[in-house]
């Protein structure tokens, strides 16, 4: 299998006056194509950090990451842009939907600015909440719609432009369990069933046993990597 997110000896300096901060310390690391990987570690402990900087949102201080076999250290602004937009999925804890807009109009987002044609968007944006199962809610305002099904029109924003790997940072974060067990079953079934890399963020360890590797971060450095059995 191939490593679709490669990084290596990783830094991110913070400056804060007359003081330096190391958010990541040297940290390598590599995620090969269908992994479902969980990214764990305490409150400043650099994951974070770590996932702005696989999602392209932000760039190290040192070190290099290669996304696909890309070397982003290479890519200007609008590269990194289209390189996120083709590649990347993202889901968020605070599901970043635009309130006054249908779930159906939500999901076409990332294909507007891939310059996809109305009558595409429409098209692929209605096969995406089927696979998350809101075709009944695809006209509904997020407002209309619960915590979950809130959080499964993200999941049909994230995977429209079939992006390979899906970035998701505590997407459980704002729900209470029982809707959070059926999130994280859609994301296995994304894994399993249509091949997404998943890397996930979580503090929760109930959330990363959904996961098949767990990598832990403390201080800015990966203090243990587990791949289950």
């Amino acid at each position: 299998m191939n490593n679709v997110i490669e990084v290596q000896n990783l830094y991110k300096t913070y400056q804060t006056g007359d003081t330096s901060f190391n958010a990541l310390n040297g940290v390598s690391l590599s995620v090969k194509k269908g992994e479902f990987v969980a990214i764990m570690g305490a409150s400043g402990s650099g994951k974070s950090t770590f996932m702005n900087q696989i999602g392209c949102l932000d760039k190290p201080t040192s070190g290099k990451y290669y996304l696909d076999g890309v070397d982003t250290s290479t890519l200007n602004s609008n590269e990194l842009s289209k390189i996120r937009n083709i590649k990347l999925g993202f889901v968020f804890q605070g599901f970043n939907l635009i309130s006054r807009t249908t779930a159906l109009d939500n999901v076409q987002l990332p294909m507007i600015y891939a310059g996809i044609k109305e009558e595409e968007r429409i098209k692929r944006a209605k096969h995406a909440l089927e696979i998350v199962g809101l075709s009944a809610r695809e006209n509904h305002m997020p407002n209309q719609m619960s915590g979950g099904q809130q959080q499964r029109v993200a999941i049909a924003r994230a995977i429209v432009n079939d992006a390979p790997i899906i970035l998701a940072d505590e997407p459980t974060g704002n729900l209470d369990t029982k809707t959070s067990i059926e999130i994280m079953e859609f994301f296995v079934s994304l894994n399993e069933k249509h091949g997404k890399t998943i890397v996930l963020v979580t503090h929760e360890p109930d959330i990363a046993e959904y996961c098949k590797r767990v990598v832990k971060f403390k201080d800015g450095n990966i203090e243990s990597d587990i791949v289950k059995a």
